[in-house]
């Protein structure tokens, strides 16, 4: 009798352990492996959606980890030719019709990018979760069909762009189907929702994303990949100021 209540105890034990959510920080390591490379080059459209009328920007992009990368603009006639370069925490815009560079800096970062949901400070910050939050898995939800785990994110870093985020990730493919960006206060101030996630070089990665600042009314901004190659060798002088004017 004595072994048997030991083994229905561990029994028990066993089942109670395995029905628990995983650990919340092993999570966002696994969504660091779907949506971070070592670099990047990256063709992409973004559709802001104005009161009025709607526009879309092509681009090129190139990354080598969190501190560099270089965009240039390709369509429309507007806006083609403007290139962006970020080196550590500095970035620089050129723009081929006064044919000036300027930094961007301070303030300025929270600026909207060509006017969209998007601001300079959520283009610049491009690390790891693991580097930026402490995570916990706080339920379980199904969003649109896919079964996810909700996990709080608390910066645990001073440079955060945002103290708090909230997502939901699928727990099949560790790629997150919502992001909610919060104030220390918790308000929701932008909320990014992914989807078209496809298998591309033995990964998990949302080819479709929309950006929406919650402060604003409007459908927000579409960012839409339309080629991505992971881990590519880039020139150097690309991330060069030289290349700004090219």
């Amino acid at each position: 009798m004595k072994y048997l209540t030991i083994l229905l105890v561990a029994f028990f034990a066993l089942s109670f352990a395995t029905s628990q959510d995983p650990d919340a920080n092993a999570i966002i390591k696994k969504i660091d492996a779907n949506m971070i490379s070592n670099s990047n080059i990256t063709t992409s459209k973004m559709t802001i959606y104005g009161r009025r009328n709607d526009r879309t920007i092509t681009a090129k992009s190139y990354g080598e980890g969190s501190k560099k990368s270089f965009t240039e603009y390709l369509s429309p006639e507007r806006e083609k030719g403007t290139k962006m370069l970020k080196l550590d925490d500095k970035l620089w815009i050129y723009s081929p019709s006064s044919d000036r560079t300027i930094q961007i800096s301070g303030h300025m970062l929270k600026q909207s990018v060509m006017g969209s949901d998007l601001s300079y400070e959520d283009m610049m910050d491009e690390r790891k979760l693991t580097e930026i939050y402490t995570a916990v898995v706080s339920g379980s939800e199904v969003l649109d069909g896919r079964k996810t785990w909700v996990i709080d994110l608390i910066a645990k870093v001073t440079d955060a762009t945002y103290e708090k985020q909230k997502i939901w990730v699928d727990k099949e493919k560790f790629v997150p189907l919502r992001q909610d960006m919060m104030a220390k206060s918790g308000k929701i101030l932008k909320r990014v929702s992914l989807s078209n996630i496809e298998k591309i070089s033995g990964r998990w990665y949302p080819k479709r994303m929309n950006y929406k600042d919650m402060l604003k009314q409007g459908k927000g901004t579409d960012f839409e990949i339309v080629t991505i190659e992971f881990n590519p060798k880039i020139p150097a002088h690309i991330f060069t100021k030289a290349s700004l004017k090219k």
